[in-house]
C-alpha cells in the first residue's frame, strides 16, 4: 500500500494534508482565516486550487486540470436555445396555462358542485 499524497495549505504553509482531507481542510481553514481568505480565489478548473487574487489569470492559463474540462465541454456541450424576445412581442402570449378536466363518468354539473364544494372546505 502506497502512502498517501500530502498537499500544502494556502492558508497556512505549515499545515500539511493528506489528499483525501483537503476539501475539507480548505473550507475549515478558509472559515479561521477570514483575512486571508479575502485575497484568495479558487480555480475555476479545479476548486481545491487556491491562489492569490492577483495569480489567479496566470494560474488558470497554465491549470493542468484546465485540459481535461475543456474536453468534456466540447464533448457534450449542454446549450440550451431559449426563444429570443424579438420573436414575440406581447409577453402576456409567452406563457399560456391551459385549463386542465378531469376525465371521469360524472357529469359536467357534478364536477362544478364538487370543485365549490373544496373551495368553501379550504376557505374556511
Amino acid at each position: 500500500m502506497e502512502p498517501e499524497a500530502f498537499e500544502i495549505c494556502p492558508y497556512n504553509p505549515h499545515h500539511q494534508i493528506p489528499h483525501s482531507r483537503f476539501q475539507y481542510h480548505l473550507a475549515l481553514c478558509r472559515r479561521k482565516n477570514p483575512k486571508k481568505a479575502k485575497k484568495m480565489a479558487s480555480c475555476k478548473y479545479n476548486a481545491c486550487h487556491v491562489v492569490p487574487i492577483k495569480k489567479l489569470e496566470e494560474h488558470e492559463a497554465a491549470c493542468v486540470n484546465r485540459s481535461s474540462v475543456e474536453e468534456k465541454d466540447t464533448l457534450s456541450p449542454l446549450k440550451a436555445n431559449l426563444p429570443s424576445s424579438e420573436q414575440n412581442d406581447d409577453p402576456l402570449q409567452t406563457f399560456l396555462p391551459k385549463k386542465l378536466f378531469c376525465n371521469s363518468n360524472t357529469r359536467e354539473s357534478e364536477r362544478e358542485e364538487t370543485s365549490t364544494q373544496k373551495t368553501l372546505r379550504s376557505g374556511e
